[in-house]
């Protein structure tokens, strides 16, 4: 299969970039905003430590069915957020999707979807993947609406899943197969 693109790394808005050892600080501040911590993830908010992320950063490298890219702007080279492909399983050509728009910033203004675009496109180009899944809180409409828009489709949901301030949350499952991209292309 041959790549639509140059660049397997640089989408339109982003780029896909290693881990760098200043990343840490950058991440620790994102910490501090406990709307991203609690859209991010179905467990509790939680502040981690500059250390704490430096050796998270360090393990990330070291984990074969973990891949774990910083989002970097293509226009001034700033670190905005993170994406992963993770729980890979390599024998059932399919993995799990996270990613994070750490910086306030770069929300709603297509940073993501682009990223979105860009691991999809790793994913299934060079990793020879079969399907991505995920799963969003149901109140993170944003997220929501930006899967359906590079072509994830709802699977099902997990009832009342997420109990926040007071109100329990479905998490909604995602995925999105190899063919059904490449027809959105």
């Amino acid at each position: 299969m041959v790549y639509p693109t140059k660049n397997l790394f640089t989408g339109n808005l982003i780029k896909l970039s290693a881990i760098r050892a200043n990343d840490a600080e950058q991440m620790a501040k994102w910490q501090e905003d406990s709307d991203y911590l609690r859209k991010l993830d179905k467990e509790y908010a939680v502040l981690h430590s500059f250390e704490s992320i430096k050796e998270q950063d360090i393990k990330a490298g070291t984990k074969s069915n973990c891949l774990e890219f910083r989002l970097r702007t293509i226009e001034n080279n700033q670190l905005i957020g993170f994406v992963a492909l993770h729980s890979i399983e390599w024998n059932n050509q399919s993995c799990l999707l996270a990613i994070g728009i750490g910086d306030s910033d770069f929300r709603g203004k297509g940073y993501g979807k682009d990223a979105l675009q860009l691991i999809l496109r790793y994913a299934f180009y060079e990793l020879n993947l079969n399907r991505v899944g995920l799963d969003v809180i149901s109140n993170n409409k944003p997220a929501i609406e930006a899967y359906k828009k590079v072509g994830f489709k709802v699977e099902g949901s997990m009832r009342d899943a997420v109990y926040r301030d007071g109100l329990h949350y479905d998490r909604i499952i995602m995925g999105i197969l190899r063919n059904e991209w490449i027809e959105m292309q």
